[in-house]
């Protein structure tokens, strides 16, 4: 018997792995290294993927993954969603499966049940892993290649796939145009805040205080209430009102405006870079962020100008103010909404996620910026990963634990 190959694909965030996916699976044509693909039967198990039995289940009530059960994808984990499709995918029988980045999103412990899942499945069906961070690499992959933009390159030395030296940040962080004044020691504070689902328990007595210039970063298992307690600050969630919680010196339900908390909050999370899908310039993006909005309806004055231009100068874009942010790379992207974020120097920025979906050097240089901003301003961050990334300088982690009455929380000195 033939003894089954697998396979990691090393890609970045040049890569043209929508093309190589398209490649293998509606034109059956595999490079010549798995050409003993050819003819076969494949899946892929990806986000994009999820994202299209999502939109279905959203636009049409069809629970494609879900059928014999009433929950929806989106009431579902991230751990929940992929464990749902692998095994949707597997029920087809495929004779090899196409992992996208399968980690993404995923806490620890997810991540290692997942790995024993495919490490399993690995006895009979083939493996082509596409990877962006090393670290993800399946323990039984013995073939190796990187995608470079269309190219199939087939490497045997897994040392020239580590980071190369990355640019540094030479320059300073950009002055605020306008300062907050906030004359009360904490800008977010919680006290046994509990929150509930449908009677199912999410948050169990929640107690964390954010004091001015703090760097956190929020961490949690899949499911354990980290978007939730977000929500509750942002001011998108009513599970707030009625519980205290004190946002910017006032407590939450006291008559401000949603208006009034989001003027003192940066935020990015990678889905907001759906709403930039125009013709927006890198100088224009940036200066959105001073006005809170989604595009540029007015003239800039020369002050917005000055400053949108020293954070591209920051991020070495600066020959690149006029460019499209569509036309950007996805870690070219994730520098420029960090940036935007932080442009007014908030009260509070929030970070949801920024690194997920990037290469480890885009990914490192996301992480780069925002120990820069951190050491360079007054501004409280809050950076949320499901991924620890190494060379995050937090010097608090609030830690949610799950329990079955609802998640707890620790808080934790780096």
């Amino acid at each position: 018997m033939t003894q089954i190959q697998h396979w990691a694909v090393f890609i970045d965030n040049q890569s043209n792995k929508q093309g190589y996916i398209r490649q293998f699976l509606t034109e059956d044509r595999p490079p010549p290294p798995l050409e003993a693909l050819k003819g076969k039967k494949g899946a892929l198990f990806s986000k994009l993927a999820l994202d299209n039995f999502i939109e279905e289940e959203v636009r049409h009530d069809q629970k494609l993954l879900t059928p014999s059960t009433s929950q929806s994808l989106l009431s579902m984990s991230s751990g929940e969603r992929k464990k749902t499709l692998l095994n949707y995918l597997l029920k087809t029988k495929p004779d090899f499966l196409i992992l996208d980045n399968p980690f993404d999103n995923l806490d620890r412990d997810s991540q290692k049940r997942l790995k024993i899942v495919l490490t399993k499945i690995s006895a009979h069906i083939a493996i082509i892993q596409l990877i962006s961070r090393s670290s993800d690499l399946l323990p039984f992959i013995t073939n190796y290649a990187r995608l470079v933009f269309n190219e199939f390159l087939v490497i045997n030395d897994l040392s020239i796939i580590k980071p190369k030296k990355r640019k540094v940040f030479n320059k300073g962080v950009p002055q605020a145009l306008h300062h907050f004044y906030y004359s009360h020691e904490y800008l977010i504070r919680f006290k046994n805040v509990s929150v509930s689902y449908e009677e199912k328990p999410v948050l169990k007595n929640i107690n964390w205080e954010i004091r001015k210039g703090e760097f956190w970063e929020l961490a949690g298992k899949n499911g354990s209430g980290k978007t939730t307690l977000l929500s509750m600050v942002t001011g998108d969630s009513p599970k707030a009102y009625g519980q205290e919680i004190f946002l910017f010196g006032t407590r939450k339900g006291s008559g401000e405006s949603v208006w009034d908390i989001k003027k003192n909050i940066g935020y990015f999370t990678p889905s907001m870079v759906d709403r930039f899908r125009g013709y927006h310039s890198l100088e224009n993006m940036l200066i959105s962020g001073l006005l809170d909005s989604i595009g540029l309806y007015i003239k800039p004055g020369e002050a917005q100008l000055r400053v949108a231009r020293e954070w591209l100068a920051l991020v070495n874009m600066e020959d690149k103010k006029d460019s499209y942010f569509h036309e950007l790379s996805l870690g070219q992207q994730r520098l420029i909404m960090c940036a935007r974020a932080m442009i007014k120097h908030p009260l509070l920025l929030i970070l949801d996620e920024p690194t997920a979906g990037l290469d480890d050097a885009s990914a490192a240089l996301v992480v780069d910026l925002v120990n820069k901003m951190a050491a360079e301003s007054h501004t409280t961050i809050v950076f949320v990963s499901h991924r620890k990334e190494p060379q995050l300088e937090a010097r608090f982690t609030y830690q949610l634990e799950s329990t079955p009455e609802g998640s707890i929380g620790k808080v934790v000195e780096n």
